[in-house]
């Protein structure tokens, strides 16, 4: 049987069919984790998979499955794929082309006639996003064991809705798909997502091998203090958690500079009761701290919680630790597949840093993992504007059809590769 190849024609419809769920005015897509939109999206991927032969099944985590049988199904699957929820405002491509390229590339496995030695599993994680539910990364959290299922479950949105109570919504809508214990061993795991920044566009690079995810740190601060009347209460009898507040965040920009690679990022402020003539009572706040090296992440992290600390002047703060995941590296061999992959289908490729999180995060510590980047227009992600070229769509699923022919050693006529 000849090499198969993926339908960049069908790929392309696919990614711009998905959009259809959610979409915006402007081009842009709302599809939030455990949404309606969501479920609709559901419909579409289990529908393409079952056209290809491929079975739907999900976990108490809400995650969606859609797997190739190999001749020897006892073997640990080949896992490939991303994510399709969004942010409120996001785009066409973020999540959404890694998980339908590795559905487009199982899909020609089965399509040539093919069967793997080992099942292939395309995976949708829930919530990587986090916008509906914080934190994000729920699903593989999840899955790779991190979190546990009541401490999930009972995560709220801005509505009072529970991801449990979201999550039986989605499970209720699909009760024909079968439920699969939560976790699984793997042979591999490979996620194909956009750069979300611009060095493989401005290098002229199709394919980023990449190297590893920096690693992250989220903070929720809560500063207490006491409502006063703006024209009554002495300056010096306040506890203002405004005041406070802005201390602490002079302090704490204060102490990231001097270091290129820091990013510290102050991204939510709540304050209450947000009234212009009384003092301000609380403050909350959401720091987003990332740094490639793991010694210098937590000594930055243990600077922002001293600050938080000697900075509350006369009112109370509290330190909530959201985030605490380490920079990680992803496999040489997977790596080395990736790029001889590029190199012979003639696609340049660039190593490369990812800066954004991803679900990989968190499969790299239980099998041999990898990622492959393809091209982001700008750099825009997260927005409606966000863009990547088809051909560079064709592209990142073409390396990643290789790395599963491999993976799961799926036999054909090298005559014809």
């Amino acid at each position: 049987m000849a090499r198969p190849a993926i339908s960049a024609d069908r790929l392309w419809a696919r990614l711009m069919a998905l959009g259809e769920d959610g979409a915006l005015p402007d081009g842009g897509v709302n599809r939030q984790a455990l949404s309606a939109e969501e479920i609709l999206a559901w419909r579409r991927i289990i529908a393409w998979g079952r056209e290809g032969g491929l079975a739907p099944s999900t976990d108490a985590a809400g995650n969606l499955f859609l797997t190739l049988e190999g001749r020897s199904p006892r073997l640990a699957p080949v896992v490939a794929g991303s994510h399709i929820d969004s942010q409120p405002t996001g785009g066409l491509f973020d999540g959404a082309w890694g998980t339908l390229a590795a559905l487009e590339a199982v899909t020609a496995i089965a399509e040539a006639g093919l069967t793997p030695e080992r099942p292939i599993v395309v995976a949708a994680w829930m919530n990587e996003e986090g916008s509906r539910f914080a934190p994000g990364m729920m699903g593989s959290e999840l899955f790779a064991g991190l979190r546990t299922v009541d401490e999930v479950m009972a995560v709220r949105d801005a509505g009072g809705i529970s991801v449990g109570e979201a999550l039986k919504t989605v499970h209720d809508a699909f009760p024909e798909v079968k439920r699969r214990p939560l976790g699984f061993p793997m042979h591999a795991y490979v996620e194909p997502h956009i750069e979300q920044a611009d060095l493989l566009e401005t290098t002229g690079a199709v394919i980023g091998v990449v190297t590893g995810i920096q690693g992250k740190k989220t903070y929720e601060i809560t500063i207490l203090g006491r409502e006063a009347h703006a024209g009554t209460e002495p300056m010096d009898r306040r506890q203002d958690a405004v005041k406070a507040f802005a201390a602490m965040a002079s302090k704490m920009h204060a102490a990231m500079a001097g270091d290129d690679l820091v990013k510290f990022t102050i991204g939510r402020v709540e304050v209450q009761p947000n009234a212009p003539s009384v003092v301000p009572a609380k403050v909350a706040f959401r720091i987003d701290l990332r740094h490639p090296d793991n010694d210098l992440l937590n000594a930055f992290g243990m600077r922002i919680e001293e600050i938080a600390s000697t900075e509350a002047g006369s009112c109370a703060v509290s330190i909530r630790r959201l985030v605490d995941a380490p920079s990680n590296g992803f496999d040489e061999g997977l790596k080395g597949q990736i790029r001889a992959s590029a190199e012979r289908h003639g696609f340049a490729h660039l190593d490369l840093l990812s800066a954004a999180g991803h679900d990989a995060r968190q499969m790299a510590p239980l099998t041999r993992s990898a990622m492959i980047f393809i091209p982001c227009r700008g750099g825009v992600s997260h927005h409606p504007d966000e863009w990547a070229e088809a051909a560079h769509v064709a592209a990142g699923a073409t390396v990643l059809l290789d790395l599963l022919l491999q993976e799961a050693g799926v036999s054909f006529n090298q005559g014809d590769a």
